[in-house]
């Protein structure tokens, strides 16, 4: 067995939930979860050099993750914007998860750019300044994002403003 095989099954044995729980809180939708996460490991286990440090492999495939959605979102906007006829898709809600779809869709209201933040900062429990890293812009731009992404949700999602983390 290759030594990226043995790398490569180790973080799916150990990481792979929740790397695919990390794509569905960026994306939102579980077949578009899984491609990115598996579009995402093709990015990284195509190189030639790869570690065998899990928590290393584990961050790369993040990153990989966060850069390909963000690029996806920018993409599909831009594509969007020159369609003229779109259909709207009708969501399935299932009274199991009304709280977590009613969630879904609140992120998914979200600019590319303050949903990627405010997963980072809540469900990675990152710091200000670790999701600036993370993103590659400034902890004011992140704070900014943070910022707009509470005003957005807060309405949307019943939150008072004593309530609001």
């Amino acid at each position: 067995m290759a030594d990226w095989e043995h790398a490569f099954r180790a973080l799916l044995a150990t990481r792979g939930s929740a790397l695919r729980s990390y794509a569905y809180l960026l994306t939102g939708d579980p077949a578009a979860a899984g491609d990115l996460v598996q579009e995402a490991l093709t990015r990284v286990f195509g190189r030639r050099r790869i570690g065998e440090d899990i928590d290393q492999l584990e961050a790369y495939v993040r990153r990989a993750m966060l850069n390909q959605y963000v690029d996806g979102r920018r993409r599909l906007a831009r594509w969007n914007a020159t369609r003229h006829l779109l259909v709207d898709v009708p969501h399935h809600d299932d009274d199991r998860v009304a709280v977590a779809d009613e969630v879904r869709r609140a992120l998914g209201t979200l600019s590319p750019r303050q949903r990627a933040c405010v997963v980072l900062r809540y469900y990675e429990d990152l710091t200000v300044a670790e999701v600036a890293a993370e993103l590659g812009c400034a902890e004011g731009t992140v704070k900014r994002h943070l910022a707009d992404a509470r005003a957005k949700l807060a309405p949307q999602l019943g939150v008072t403003e004593g309530s609001a983390p």
